[in-house]
């Protein structure tokens, strides 16, 4: 069989899957949507590895695709969704970043939700919130975690493949509201302040893959580069997550 037959078959599957899961199992459509984002995500995996697009470097020396590996740090390991766990996605967007430099590979909730809590008690220190802005990031990576921080303001698509492509994952704070117009896994239409890591992308399907920390399908997620970079607000100086498009265009690395 061709690899574009191979190809083809992930995707009938996927309007098939669909169509039976509305019109016969009477699912709400946002769970056939959730499924739906699941499957897509599969289907580019299979073709991926199925037929391959070769790594071409532009003129601008820069890979047209690359793609950091690293262990998957869920905000709620334990899926209880109470405080603090609720608005930990900084902190675990910071601890994705620190496992990848440190090489710790495996996802053990119990191990990740001791080290999330050290985070906490240490912002509880320095008197900050369970709102946490890039700037906040900065030194807690800095004094707690030991990096080197970098804050990118206005960041650009170029920017973020020159980072990726050295390994250097990019934390991105982002309306989350934005982000759920691709990502229907969200409650309640997404929150409005939220965090991420960037670890790769792709020229080919214009797509950003991310470590996704607020919910279970977050691993390896794809976001596109237009949405993406629209969602991209640190958490806005009036203090009110409603008001997260006043937040700065910001992004935050960390060098070793």
């Amino acid at each position: 069989m061709s690899k574009n037959k191979l190809i083809l078959i992930p995707i009938i599957l996927v309007v098939f899957a669909s169509f039976y899961l509305i019109f016969f199992k009477k699912y709400p459509i946002q769970k056939v949507e959730n499924k739906i984002t699941q499957i897509s995500q599969k289907v580019d995996e299979i073709k991926e590895t199925i037929a391959p697009v070769p790594t071409k470097i532009l003129d601008s020396g820069l890979p047209d695709k690359h793609l950091i590996k690293t262990a998957f740090v869920p905000q709620s390991p334990e899926k209880n969704w109470d405080q603090p766990w609720q608005d930990a996605c900084e902190e675990a967007s910071l601890l994705t970043v620190d496992y990848y430099y440190r090489q710790i590979t495996q996802s053990n909730p119990q191990i990740i939700k001791n080290d999330l809590q050290k985070i906490f008690e240490f912002e509880t220190q320095q008197s900050f919130t369970h709102d946490v802005n890039v700037d906040q990031m900065a030194l807690i990576a800095q004094n707690y975690l030991k990096y080197t921080p970098k804050i990118i303001n206005n960041p650009t698509i170029d920017d973020f493949k020159k980072y990726l492509s050295q390994d250097i994952p990019i934390i991105i704070p982002a309306n989350g509201k934005i982000l759920y117009q691709e990502n229907k896994h969200f409650k309640d239409g997404g929150p409005y302040y939220h965090n991420l890591v960037i670890l790769g992308y792709d020229d080919n399907i214009q797509k950003f893959t991310v470590h996704d920390v607020g919910t279970q399908f977050g691993a390896y997620f794809k976001y596109t580069y237009s949405l993406l970079m629209k969602s991209i607000h640190d958490f806005p100086q009036t203090l009110k997550k409603e008001d997260i498009e006043l937040g700065d265009k910001k992004v935050l690395i960390l060098l070793k």
